[in-house]
């Protein structure tokens, strides 16, 4: 299942049995030395950044798909964010000519590697040396995407198209930012054919929760890169309300995990009967 020289696992067989493919990008718990030696604050700050136990939900409903979910945490580098997206707040190798308009997020603090937790400000107790982040590139950033381009590739040749569903969580929206309590992102379309987002629309309602669609969160990197529609590989990113699946403290597993993973299987399987009824697919064995 993994290869524990990398930084994340894999489940399902490597050659895909399904036309869709998961990704859990962001529910990391590995802090390795160097980045708990780097900290000016304590490690339990850096809980916001996770997708809390999203993993749990995912390898819960995970059947034969294949799977990627990274083990390091988000602090230590974001793989949904590109390379370019390096803080020259903190990036000793940060170029400004990279990336000369810096995203809302960056300055936010959410770049490459995060600089600033919500609530607590600055994270690291000193600079990042450029060839620090170039590595966690190396062994961590392209890994990943390599493994997800391969893996949805392989799809697409057996099946005929292959759908990403890159799974995430997110805290409750306010009140100002909407009733959703799972919202789906196709980067505004750009990333997936709204058939596929129909589908999950319906199974989230079919479940008597509220959808939204690319607000607030649209996907990021991974749908940018990863979905080409146009191709036959499509990408949606998924984000789960935290209170749907977690404990009153938004901590561990609640009373709605179980409820959580059975929806999520049943908007896998929603997603494959769907790119297994395009022209031209081919049918599982």
């Amino acid at each position: 299942m993994a290869d524990h020289a990398l930084s994340f696992d894999r489940y399902g067989a490597d050659e895909p049995a399904s036309p869709v493919i998961l990704s859990v990008p962001h529910a990391g718990r590995d802090y390795p030395l160097a980045l708990r030696a780097a900290l000016r604050v304590p490690l339990v700050a850096l809980v916001p950044l996770e997708d809390r136990h999203i993993d749990a939900v995912a390898i819960a409903a995970q059947q034969r798909e294949t799977m990627l979910v990274q083990r390091v945490a988000r602090a230590w580098i974001d793989l949904n964010r590109s390379e370019q997206e390096r803080d020259p707040g903190m990036d000793d190798g940060a170029s400004r000519q990279a990336m000369p308009q810096q995203s809302a997020r960056m300055r936010g603090g959410l770049g490459l590697v995060p600089r600033r937790v919500s609530g607590v400000g600055e994270i690291w107790r000193r600079r990042l040396d450029g060839d620090e982040v170039v590595a966690r590139i190396m062994l961590d950033h392209r890994p990943y995407h390599a493994a997800l381009a391969d893996a949805l590739a392989r799809a697409r040749a057996r099946f005929g198209t292959a759908v990403l569903l890159d799974l995430h969580s997110m805290p409750p929206l306010t009140r100002a930012q909407g009733p959703a309590r799972i919202v789906l992102g196709d980067r505004f379309g750009r990333s997936a054919a709204t058939r596929f987002v129909h589908r999950l629309e319906s199974e989230i309602l079919a479940a008597g929760i509220t959808p939204g669609l690319n607000a607030p969160y649209a996907g990021g990197h991974i749908l940018d890169v990863q979905g080409r529609p146009a191709q036959g590989i499509h990408a949606v990113q998924i984000e789960f309300d935290r209170t749907l699946y977690l404990d009153p403290a938004l901590d561990g597993p609640g009373d709605g995990m179980a409820a959580m993973v059975a929806l999520l299987r049943r908007m896998i399987d929603a997603v494959a009967d769907e790119a297994l009824a395009l022209p031209g697919a081919i049918a599982a064995e």
